[in-house]
């Protein structure tokens, strides 16, 4: 969230700063709960923030800041709610004194449930079925799962105008439906359920490939999105997709130190070394698979957990069960249709059967309107030509990809992959 207080610098500012970003998502549902309207709490937040920024340098960084931000947050909500006549039946169940209005963790105590994890009960109470699937998402995504609108745009492979939308509209639909922001009882979490395992995933693939900026890891993003996943299994261990998800998200983390390389440049997979490859993780997304059940009816995250425990298995690159892989993806583009799934189905179906096999499926995604400034496609195209020897064509696809990538590192690979064409293929940054 930008602040305009001029009145903090230096470290005083960093520190309100980065207090903020650990307690915005909490501080916006404990006020929701208050004024019943996840909008207004936003912006009573943002208040917050701006009362540190003008207070804290000269009275001196509070010992407990998270629980000042929260309790001037709370302040303000209920001298909003008093304001307003219409508030008055929830002032009445307010019924507190500004001095009762306590810090976070004691707020917390009254609110007895069995999610011990903060975020985690955030995001069931943000994932509301009065909202779209995307809008529950997108909105659960903008406020607590620390995510730009540009970020969320690409996960959803749509404008940032679209995204911006669906976040307002989300806002006020909850503002109109009056929904209690509180944490939904057992027998209504599996309504939710969907949603809540889309904000985890795209946490994680934030964290693992970044929309933008100069590195291409935002390793906290995969921290919490593997905790929160660990935290799910155990609060629901009879929903097999909760399982393979978890088992998705620990195989891909596994891969993590071998992505980049000494100075953060990008690791093709066909080239990591898999010793780097964390046994630990792999071990523990085999389990989770296991418990989520591999069979005809696998769902969508179990047929990529799937996936990515194939990728595990193979000790070299060339080991790949690349069969295995591209009919996985076929399975799942039926169970999940998508331009992405279709575009990674092509790379299995390449290195299973060829280039030649799989340009066609590539060619035939060219019109797809999700995909007109997604850097894979080019990417993906500009590889297969490569390896048919069509050099200046894939030189071409790569200098395109390139132009349309907001990571620098990326923009890096790209470019360095049609400078250097002839060095070998990549295959996906893995």
């Amino acid at each position: 969230m930008p602040v305009t207080a001029g009145s903090a610098t230096g470290p005083v500012r960093t520190t309100v700063e980065a207090v903020f970003r650990i307690e915005s998502a909490r501080i916006i549902a404990g006020v929701a709960h208050i004024v019943r309207d996840v909008g207004i709490a936003e912006e009573l937040a943002q208040d917050a923030l701006v009362a540190a920024l003008e207070q804290w340098p000269a009275a001196g960084v509070p010992d407990r800041p998270g629980a000042w931000l929260m309790t001037t947050a709370k302040r303000r909500a209920i001298d909003l709610v008093r304001r307003k006549e219409t508030y008055a039946r929830k002032l009445a169940e307010v019924g507190r004194t500004l001095e009762d209005v306590p810090p976070p963790d004691l707020a917390d105590a009254g609110d007895i449930d069995d999610i011990d994890d903060d975020l985690l009960r955030l995001i069931f109470t943000a994932c509301h079925p009065v909202l779209s699937t995307q809008a529950q998402v997108a909105l659960t995504l903008r406020l607590l799962g620390g995510l730009t609108t540009t970020e969320i745009a690409r996960a959803f492979l749509v404008s940032e105008a679209t995204v911006a939308q669906r976040v307002v509209r989300a806002k006020r639909s909850l503002a109109r439906a009056q929904v209690p922001f509180e944490v939904p009882a057992a027998a209504e979490r599996p309504a939710r359920l969907a949603s809540v395992l889309d904000v985890i995933y795209l946490i994680f693939n934030e964290g693992y490939a970044a929309t933008a900026g100069d590195d291409l890891l935002r390793p906290a993003l995969c921290e919490d999105a593997l905790r929160l996943a660990r935290v799910l299994a155990g609060l629901m261990p009879e929903e097999p997709e909760v399982h393979a998800l978890s088992g998705l998200l620990e195989f891909q983390a596994s891969r993590f130190t071998a992505r980049t390389g000494p100075e953060g440049e990008p690791v093709l997979l066909a080239r990591q070394n898999r010793a780097k490859w964390n046994r630990m993780l792999i071990r523990r997304g085999f389990a989770a698979l296991e418990r989520a059940g591999i069979g005809p009816g696998m769902g969508p995250y179990a047929l990529q957990a799937a996936i990515a425990a194939c990728h595990a298995q193979a000790v070299r690159y060339e080991d790949t069960d690349w069969t295995s892989i591209a009919a996985l993806y076929g399975r799942l583009v039926i169970l999940t249709p998508s331009p992405v799934v279709e575009l990674n189905r092509a790379v299995a179906v390449s290195m299973a059967h060829g280039p030649a096999a799989a340009l066609p499926l590539v060619d035939a995604l060219a019109t797809e309107p999700a995909l007109k400034d997604y850097h894979l496609l080019p990417s993906v195209r500009g590889d297969l030509l490569e390896r048919l020897g069509r050099t200046e064509e894939a030189r071409a696809e790569f200098e395109r990809a390139a132009s349309l990538t907001r990571n620098e590192r990326e923009r890096e690979l790209l470019l360095g992959r049609a400078k250097g064409l002839g060095q070998g293929p990549g295959q996906g940054l893995g």
